[in-house]
């Protein structure tokens, strides 16, 4: 056709048309070449080139005298086709170019061309390859690059979904399928992503594949009227695709396949023999209707359609679906509407719509009539048309309903085709085929969801090779696939097969997986330093990266460069991936264990010969508490004072209550200290300075009373209380005499906490809680005899009042009663201020504060009155003092009964006890009697105004 200056070809498949059009369309342009088929028409004004479906070619490019210079009509042995074959028969007898024309066809059709056309010249082109009958073969064992056969839709699913358990996976084609639709499938096997197609006989027309062997899943099919058995004609026109060019093909038969009646399937001897020599029974008729009806009234039109060929060799044509159509309109009210040979030929048109949908006669007469209803008024209103196909403008559903929309679509693709059927005709003409392009798109999808897993595929493609020759790829995201199919996740350094994947496909893709699992981890850990490690977080003693362990860690005693365990999975990297990652995460850990330098340091003093016992095990007792330890467990009397310096410079803070390292009370090295495991007390991540009560105290955190405060803030608010007390006493300092040393916060506070282990201030029936002074052996550290109850101590008294502002832990978050809880379990004691009566006016009166120290073994069952407790605690105390303690430890539901006479607890009404007397004066009898040492001042009571007289 492109060696003459214009030409025309029909073809029985729109496919086929398409594949001709973009080939000839590359050789003479895109204005010179057009296409015109059912359902589109791409026909530019200086169009030459003319691809047509057989339906759609014009006529008035037939005729000896005609426009086309060629003509070509392929497979014209259809013209024996029941349903069609009169359209092929009438093109074959009057489709002419004027310098050539060609008719292409099977050697069948060689006897009726010599007599409807007499003098034409017969041209054979031999086959090149050779094709052989190859027997049976199971489904599972077919060689790749086959096709297999089937006849229904059912059996086309069932065979498709069969190889894809077995191989992956098919493209399937069916006549049911849209152009567009079938054309994709076809490429899916084409390009190799699958090695077999699963097809009905529309494989046998039109189709150009790489096939090496064809595959019948059955022998008979059910042609519209009855169900036969295939002829060697068109048994060879399906085996006939396997082999191509000088590759020979061979054909057969499915294991399993046969009859109803159980009878095996097999070829016949004389069909095999056919096949595989060409030799056919020659075509003895053609199906003839007449072309050229009248159109004068429908009974002229049915009756020309209706009428009998002349020649012999023609045969008239079985009653198709367009003139059964216009034959059941004919008889119906409808057929009065149609007047004049204008409306005839009109109606005539609108029957011959193609029943795209494949509903039967009474459906699409039906369809047929609603159309001719919109026809009668000239057009068909293309707000109306964009309706229709907006409604089946939707991807969603199966497979049967993206086939039932597609062929829908078609059908209004045809009617927009129509010159004169509807307005804007080429903008609702582009709509349709866009919808049908989406929709064969969406179809082509559900095809390929269901009958192909390329995973699969690409696998048992791999099978056997090396494993660096499987294309596996890390994605960014950590997925890991072959050729863009997933199989299977890499978290970490933990690979995983894909959970979608069936039980039969795991072991495949573990065993893929595993094979390029070296690789694909070196890729990993060069991914992971080239970004700077900067996603690795410590939790639970380990590195973890992408919720996966990475790497045990164990922090030696001395706090010094850690020890990294590695993974199973992780320890799998080849031997130079491994080492690099384990340096990069030794120094990157390194440096995430900065903020415990103060423990590095404290770990250090502790094995300085020079620091002391006593200094080295306070050091390890701090490192054991990881840097908070209460006074009472620091073991502070065995420490010397000239120690202390040596100790604040490691950051060591001597506190009331709690010896801590301050640096250590920071939120990084406390989340950091609960993150390697090293603190498995509760985490305060922002160490806020006050928290509610909880049921598990916080590290480095202290009970308040119903609240919890941070031991360090704790510490501000002592001080401050102990500054206050000292500037109340300055007056009384300023007359005392030189050589007693005014105590001040610090020294208080140091007296405070040399005492014995503070009461619990939330667990005290009473919020003054006193302290316990020390008590020390040596001379140097013992009472004079000459100071008595009420005197000075540096020139204070030591149960002086003083006023005692809580503005500072109530700015810190402390309510009042848990400051006062707090300071009392530092021997801090509040008298409350008498309220003015009702209608009384003046100044309200500050609450008055003493405090005093606590005496060494007073404890928390001694203040109760436990006499067991107190017989098992009282060592060193006189049996006198032993005995008085338990007689008025007998009273008061566990409180002394001085304390309990004196209204001890605020909360009551009553006021503390304040008196502070010392009871180590000299005897004042003739004989002077051993000296009895009671300890420190403390509450006054029965007991000790009994040891006054002893003394």
């Amino acid at each position: 056709m492109c060696a003459h200056s214009s030409g025309m070809m029909g073809f029985p498949l729109r496919l086929l048309a398409r594949e001709v059009y973009d080939r000839v369309r590359a050789i003479k342009g895109d204005k010179s070449v057009a296409l015109i088929t059912g359902e589109q028409r791409i026909e530019p004004p200086e169009a030459r080139y003319f691809c047509c479906t057989m339906e759609a070619m014009d006529r008035l490019g037939m005729g000896t005298n005609g426009p086309h210079a060629f003509v070509a009509i392929d497979e014209a042995q259809i013209g024996a086709d029941p349903e069609r074959g009169h359209i092929f028969t009438d093109r074959l007898m009057h489709a002419r170019g004027r310098d050539e024309t060609m008719i292409l066809g099977s050697a069948t059709l060689e006897p009726i061309v010599k007599k409807l056309i007499p003098g034409a010249e017969m041209v054979e082109r031999p086959r090149f390859s050779t094709l052989t009958h190859s027997g049976e073969a199971k489904l599972s064992r077919l060689p790749p690059r086959s096709a297999v056969v089937a006849f229904s839709t059912e059996q086309v699913y069932a065979m498709a979904e069969a190889l894809k358990r077995f191989r992956g996976g098919a493209a399937v084609v069916m006549g049911a399928l849209s152009p567009e639709t079938r054309n994709k499938q076809v490429e899916l096997f084409q390009n190799g992503e699958v090695d077999y197609i699963v097809a009905t006989d529309a494989i046998g027309m039109g189709l150009n594949l790489d096939l090496h062997h064809v595959a019948f899943a059955a022998l008979t099919k059910f042609d519209g009227m009855r169900k036969r058995r295939l002829t060697p004609s068109e048994m060879a026109q399906i085996a006939g695709r396997a082999g191509r060019h000088q590759t020979d093909g061979s054909f057969g038969v499915l294991t399993g396949g046969g009859s109803r009646s159980g009878a095996p399937l097999e070829f016949a001897e004389e069909e095999i023999y056919a096949i595989e020599e060409h030799k056919f029974a020659p075509l003895t008729k053609l199906y003839w209707r007449e072309a050229e009806p009248r159109f004068d009234t429908l009974p002229v039109l049915i009756g020309d359609l209706e009428s009998k060929p002349q020649n012999e060799v023609l045969r008239a044509a079985p009653e198709a679906i367009d003139l059964a159509v216009l034959k059941r309109l004919a008889s119906e009210p409808i057929a009065d509407t149609v007047k004049g040979h204008g409306s005839v030929r009109r109606f005539w048109e609108a029957c011959s719509l193609p029943d795209f949908r494949q509903l039967g006669v009474d459906p699409h007469s039906r369809f047929v009539a609603r159309l001719w209803q919109d026809l009668q008024e000239g057009y068909i209103g293309a707000d109306f048309v964009a309706a229709r196909i907006a409604e089946l403008d939707r991807t969603g559903g199966d497979i049967d309903t993206l086939q039932g929309r597609i062929a829908a679509i078609r059908s209004w693709a045809y009617i927009c085709q129509r010159p004169d059927w509807v307005l804007a005709r080429d903008e609702m003409a582009a709509r349709a085929r866009g919808v049908e392009a989406r929709l064969s798109d969406a179809l082509h999808a559900r095809l390929t969801e269901r009958f192909v897993n390329r995973r699969t595929t690409i696998l048992m493609k791999s099978l056997g090779q090396d494993s660096g020759a499987i294309p596996v790829t890390l994605e960014p995201d950590g997925r890991v696939s072959v050729e863009g199919e997933t199989i299977g996740r890499l978290d970490g350094f933990r690979f995983s097969v894909d959970p979608q994947a069936g039980l039969a496909d795991r072991k495949m893709l573990l065993a893929a997986g595993e094979k390029a699992l070296p690789g694909i981890l070196s890729q990993r850990a060069e991914q992971l330093l080239a970004a700077g490690l900067d996603d690795l977080t410590i939790e639970g003693g380990a590195i973890q990266w992408q919720d996966q362990k990475l790497a045990d860690i164990t922090i030696p005693d001395d706090f010094g460069t850690p020890r990294l365990t590695l993974p199973r999975e992780v320890a799998a990297l080849p031997d130079a991936a491994r080492e690099k990652l384990e340096t990069g995460l030794t120094a990157w850990l390194e440096g995430k264990l900065a903020p415990l330098e103060p423990l590095r340091k404290l770990s250090e003093a502790a094995r300085d010969p020079n620091a002391g016992s006593e200094a080295r095990a306070l050091i390890v007792t701090l490192i054991d508490a990881r840097g908070v330890v209460a006074r009472e467990n620091a073991g502070l009397q065995h420490l010397p004072k000239e120690m202390r310096p040596f100790l604040r410079k490691l950051g060591v803070t001597f506190g009331a209550l709690d010896i801590f390292a301050r640096d250590l009370l920071k939120p990084a090295p406390r989340g950091l200290l609960h993150a390697l495991g090293l603190d498995k007390r509760p985490l305060q991540e922002a160490m806020l300075p006050v928290i509610g009560e909880s049921k598990d105290i916080p590290a480095g955190y202290r009970l308040a009373g119903s609240q919890v405060i941070r031991v360090d803030l704790a510490e501000k608010i002592l001080r401050s209380a102990f500054d206050t007390r000292a500037k109340a006493a300055e007056p009384a300092v300023s007359n005392a005499p030189a050589k007693e040393e005014t105590p001040t916060a610090e020294t208080a506070s140091e007296t405070a906490s040399e005492s014995a282990p503070a009461a619990d201030a939330t667990k005290s029936d009473t919020p003054e809680v006193a302290a316990e002074a020390k008590t020390e052996n040596t001379p140097s550290k013992q009472v004079k005899p000459k100071e008595k109850s009420g005197s000075k101590s540096g020139g204070k008294p030591i149960h002086a009042k003083f006023a005692l502002d809580l503005a500072l832990p109530v700015s810190i978050g402390l309510e009042e009663e848990n400051a006062r809880r707090l300071l009392g379990s530092a021997g801090f004691r509040v008298q409350r201020a008498k309220p003015l009566g009702e209608g009384a006016q003046g100044p309200v009166l500050p609450d008055s504060w003493s405090w005093r120290p606590r005496r060494a073994g007073e404890n928390r069952s001694n203040r109760r009155g436990d006499p067991r407790k107190q017989g098992r605690k009282g060592a060193g105390k006189s049996k006198g003092q032993h005995q008085d303690r338990q007689k008025h430890g007998a009273k008061g539901k566990g409180k002394p009964q001085d304390q309990k006479r004196q209204g001890g607890n605020p909360k009551r009404g009553g006021k503390p006890s304040h008196s502070g007397s010392n009871h180590s004066g000299p005897n004042h009898s003739g004989k002077r009697k051993p000296k009895q040492d009671f300890g420190p001042a403390r509450a006054s009571g029965a007991f000790d105004k009994l040891a006054d007289l002893l003394r």
